[in-house]
């Protein structure tokens, strides 16, 4: 249970959870507190159940802000929930507690701006409370989650409500990512303007595409006005009736009705040509074709206000993992071949995806036990995410540490409207969202420590190098393995 508000107890592992890192352990100091200089834009609230703030000091760690280009060895102050100071050799006397980042990456909190938690209508899955937990051990500071909860999020008091409750639950910023038709139907509408004002930060009908070629038109328009992004499930759904997994090889000889790669790129490609004359700020979730990426490619060498995301399941894995029936590869878009993987990472490292979203979607044991054309699709990424992405994209020296935390701070803040509020950058008197990475601790993802409600993913038990190691949001510590040096 995550602690209320007003606790002071922080969320340590057992000893048999800690990796083995080069970070220093944080140690405890007495001194005064101050109040550093207010950002241009309001800060968001803080959640009630992260322990009580004390003035904190960062240092010896490797500071990279993409925003600024920032990359040097400094030192970070935090007082009362904001950063006070970013320099060298700051004093220690000021903080009453010091964090050793020795040999360790501090960087602005971790954004996914795709995530799924389940609340309200499906809680045995997962919640706000758990979800948001589970994201704080991956290093994630803020989440944004999607519309097909029961009922869907495409009212002003539904969002309100995901507001008020991570409030009072969760363990990080939480905001909604608003329906754009009502009951996710593609058929009327939502109240795009007031769901806007109720705090939407974008609008999408995840889980299903938007059908009509009609109603996108509408729904793009309108989005347009509130200059927030629309972010589009890209499935035909015609192309997809019964489809359980890609169709290759392999959903031939496992008699599994086969998921075409058309069935995204012909959606991308409709509401490319549907936006052209619109100019809505047009996203492309978890992407998963090579032939997707050369029309979002296209798009944005054309001027269009086009961006796209990648899942680490789609830059690590192919529908091999599916291979023996193993529902726990069974994700929406499907897992494709190597081509479209090597597809996705080059069009990581080129400039053309821009964003990485986990896409976490947790499912009971109970449901992913089903055949596997029953089960649901979907796997949890929140707490594995920034290792996998460091595997696949780091380490095949495609992009280098800076260009990864980019792609997952200040480029989905930006997606969101977040960066005009401070979140996705370190700055004086901006929000003190800051996570603690080592790059070369050892551990292994296994089901013992996942937070997540649930524990759907093919990624137990694999070895992953890489990991943070400290979540401060809003300038409490959310999560601190504190492990020895």
């Amino acid at each position: 249970m995550i602690g209320g508000a007003g606790s002071q107890d922080q969320d340590h592992p057992t000893p048999s959870e800690q990796p083995r890192s080069a970070c220093g352990a944080g140690a405890a100091w007495a001194g005064r507190s101050a109040r550093a200089e207010g950002p241009e834009n309001p800060v968001p609230p803080t959640p009630a159940t992260l322990p009580r703030m004390a003035s904190l000091l960062i240092t010896g760690g490797r500071f990279i802000d993409p925003a600024s280009g920032a990359d040097a060895l400094h030192d970070i102050a935090v007082r009362d929930g904001l950063v006070a100071a970013i320099g060298k050799s700051l004093p220690r006397a000021d903080a009453d507690e010091v964090i050793d980042a020795s040999n360790c990456l501090v960087v602005p909190g971790l954004i996914d701006p795709h995530v799924h938690l389940r609340e309200p209508g499906g809680e045995h899955k997962e919640t706000l409370a758990t979800g948001s937990h589970a994201a704080v051990h991956g290093g994630f500071t803020t989440v944004c989650c999607m519309p097909n909860t029961t009922p869907a999020l495409d009212t002003p008091e539904l969002v309100r409500f995901v507001a008020a409750r991570a409030a009072e639950t969760a363990a990080c910023r939480v905001f909604s990512v608003a329906a754009a038709t009502k009951g996710r139907k593609g058929e009327e509408l939502a109240e795009i303007e007031l769901l806007a004002a109720a705090g939407a930060v974008g609008y999408s009908d995840d889980g299903d595409g938007i059908a009509s070629a009609g109603m996108m038109a509408r729904v793009l328009n309108m989005v347009s006005i509130t200059g927030r992004a629309f972010m589009q499930h890209c499935q035909d759904p015609t192309l997809t009736r019964g489809a359980a997994m890609h169709a290759g090889a392999i959903s031939t000889r496992l008699g599994l009705t086969g998921w075409p790669r058309v069935a995204e790129e012909i959606m991308i490609e409709r509401d490319v040509r549907l936006n052209a004359g619109i100019g809505c700020r047009y996203h492309v979730q978890h992407i998963s074709s090579a032939g997707s990426v050369d029309i979002v490619r296209r798009a944005r060498s054309d001027g269009q206000p086009v961006t796209a995301e990648a899942s680490p399941h789609h830059l690590l894995l192919t529908d091999a993992a599916c291979d023996g029936y193993k529902t726990n590869a069974k994700v929406n878009p499907p897992l494709r071949e190597w081509k479209d993987v090597e597809a996705l990472r080059d069009a990581v490292a080129d400039g053309t995806i821009t964003i990485l979203a986990t896409d976490h979607a947790p499912h009971s044991p109970d449901e992913k036990a089903l055949p596997f054309e029953e089960a649901p699709f979907g796997l949890i990424g929140l707490e594995s995410a920034l290792a996998l992405y460091a595997q696949a994209l780091v380490d095949t020296k495609l992009i280098s540490w800076p260009r990864l935390i980019a792609l997952m701070t200040i480029e989905p803040a930006r997606l969101c409207g977040l960066d005009s509020r401070g979140i996705g950058r370190l700055q004086k008197g901006g929000p003190a969202d800051i996570t603690i990475i080592d790059p070369d601790v050892a551990w292994t993802f296994s089901q013992a420590e996942v937070r997540s409600k649930s524990r759907n993913s093919p990624f137990i038990g694999r070895r992953l190098r890489g990991r943070a190691v400290t979540t401060i949001v809003a300038g409490r510590i959310a999560m601190n393995l504190r492990a020895p040096r």
